[in-house]
């Protein structure tokens, strides 16, 4: 017995016929009709028959992965893998324990659904099931339901595993192996008493979910919709931090504070954050994945907030605004902010067809080295074609670590399994959406930075998708110059 069942037996209630006969009678009947199909759906069929294509007469099983337990009999929000959402458009916290199942035809792929559809209320799931059951956690679709929203078939998951290796010993089975380790461990099992090698099942499977990742580099007009409507979500919730900046240094732990509130606007504006939120005041900023958001904040100091609603499609946006809570910025944050500014411009300009991924990198940084130098922080003999030698040089990034872009999607650092060749060297497409972020961190116990500029942090990040001649700024509405900065904060207070 495991683990999990010994604990829900030491929680169980002995529970009669006569009982069960009284619970599964008296409801009315279920109300309304069937879904409409989702917007989402057309494009998903159009990503399934892309991927169909490259895998004729392979069978292609895609889990949605299931509940995962955060502590004891209590698991934590449902997210479904990637994968899964991108190719049934599925999004929120649906469907846990699905599995779609693209199934050879002599023409393409059968897509399946294989789900837990909506038990009756005369089953002891109804009312006994704290994991699974209506009345604990809401209603399921049924299976007639699933086929009318997404437009392909929906099967019982008791019908999964036979279905899935039917035939295993003759045909390629492939599967998102990380999605749900348990049924891949069960796939293995079947596939490799067939007499298939586990080590090329993994080969297979990785080359399934490499080619999932790439293709969703250039998205389609359903999904640059999405990311609209995430990154107007996220100036809510931006706007919502500005509202509350004057009374920030007067909290304890402001940065809580700040984090509650984008959670907050993010979890009514959509599913929630796509990531966990920076709130990082003063020296913190300089810690570049800062999410403890312990910290309290002065009135005099900078906070720079990175953060990213994610909407109930799944489309995450990922923006960084750094405000001065007082209003306006002091004379060595301007300077620094305004450096970081003139970086971030010179990405966003590189950032069109023909170029590629990292020229965006290339001219952000240059510029970013220029100030460094300009400064006179590099050592002696380093100019900035020096320090920009790769193999010899990169001294800039004592203050500049990271990279300027990622692409961006239905992961923050979408399309993660793409190859170098594939991602950092890869043409600029339209359709392509990207983050460009650069920054200057200078820690407060960096006795290399000029003491002026010593504990301030700057990161400013948007969102662009590439175009036929260019890029547009998704998140354009939130202004990013210092003086333009400085005028968002009195335009939002003055409301």
């Amino acid at each position: 017995m495991s683990e999990q069942q010994k604990q829900a037996d030491n929680r169980a209630r002995a529970v009669t016929d006569e009982f069960r006969a009284f619970v599964a009678t008296g409801w009315a009947a279920p109300a309304g009709a069937r879904p409409e199909l989702s917007p989402a759906a057309p494009y998903a069929a159009a990503r399934r028959a892309a991927l169909s294509a490259r895998y004729p007469g392979e069978r292609l099983v895609i889990p949605a992965g299931g509940l995962k337990v955060r502590s004891n009999d209590t698991d934590y929000v449902f997210r479904p893998h990637t994968a899964f959402a991108y190719l049934t458009g599925l999004g929120a916290d649906r469907e846990p324990d699905a599995v779609l199942v693209l199934e050879p035809t002599d023409d393409g792929h059968d897509a399946i659904l294989f789900f837990r559809p909506l038990a009756g209320r005369d089953s002891d799931e109804f009312f006994g099931d704290a994991r699974y059951g209506e009345f604990w956690v809401g209603a399921r679709p049924s299976i007639a339901d699933i086929e009318a929203e997404l437009g392909l078939a929906g099967r019982h998951f008791d019908d999964f595993l036979d279905a899935a290796t039917k035939d295993a010993a003759t045909m390629v089975v492939r599967v998102i192996r990380d999605a749900e380790r348990e049924l891949t461990a069960q796939l293995d099992e079947r596939r490799v008493s067939e007499g298939r090698a586990q080590e090329a099942l993994e080969e297979a499977d990785d080359e399934l979910a490499h080619t999932i990742s790439h293709a969703r580099m250039v998205k389609d007009d359903y999904e640059i919709a999405q990311m609209r409507a995430a990154v107007d979500a996220t100036q809510v919730g931006f706007e919502a931090i500005i509202a509350e900046l004057p009374q920030l240094a007067a909290r304890g732990r402001g940065e809580r504070w700040v984090e509650g509130i984008f959670g907050l606007h993010a979890r009514h504006q959509g599913n929630g954050v796509g990531y966990d939120s920076i709130c990082a005041a003063g020296d913190h900023a300089n810690t570049l994945h800062w999410i403890k958001n312990t910290g309290d904040i002065a009135g005099d100091e900078l906070i720079l907030v990175d953060a990213g609603v994610e909407v109930d499609a799944l489309y995450t946006a990922d923006i960084t605004r750094t405000l001065p809570v007082a209003g306006t910025f002091t004379d060595a944050q301007r300077e620094v902010y305004d450096a970081v500014y003139a970086a971030q411009q010179a990405g966003i300009a590189a950032a069109r067809p023909g170029n590629t991924f990292s020229d965006i990198h290339a001219a952000a940084i240059r510029v970013i080295a220029e100030h460094i130098h300009a400064w006179g922080l590099l050592p002696d003999g380093i100019d900035v074609e020096a320090t920009l030698d790769k193999e010899h040089g990169q001294y800039h990034r004592r203050w500049m670590v990271h990279g300027t872009s990622h692409h961006l999607g239905l992961d923050v650092h979408d399309c993660a399994l793409a190859t170098r060749e594939e991602y950092m060297d890869a043409e600029l497409l339209p359709g392509m959406v990207l983050t460009v972020e650069p920054g200057l961190y200078f820690k407060a116990d960096d006795e290399l930075a000029p003491e002026r500029f010593r504990g301030i942090g700057i990161r400013i990040e948007d969102d662009i998708v590439i175009t036929a001649d260019g890029c547009e700024n998704l998140s354009a509405g939130m202004p990013r110059s210092s003086a333009d900065v400085e005028a968002w904060i009195r335009s939002v207070q003055a409301r």
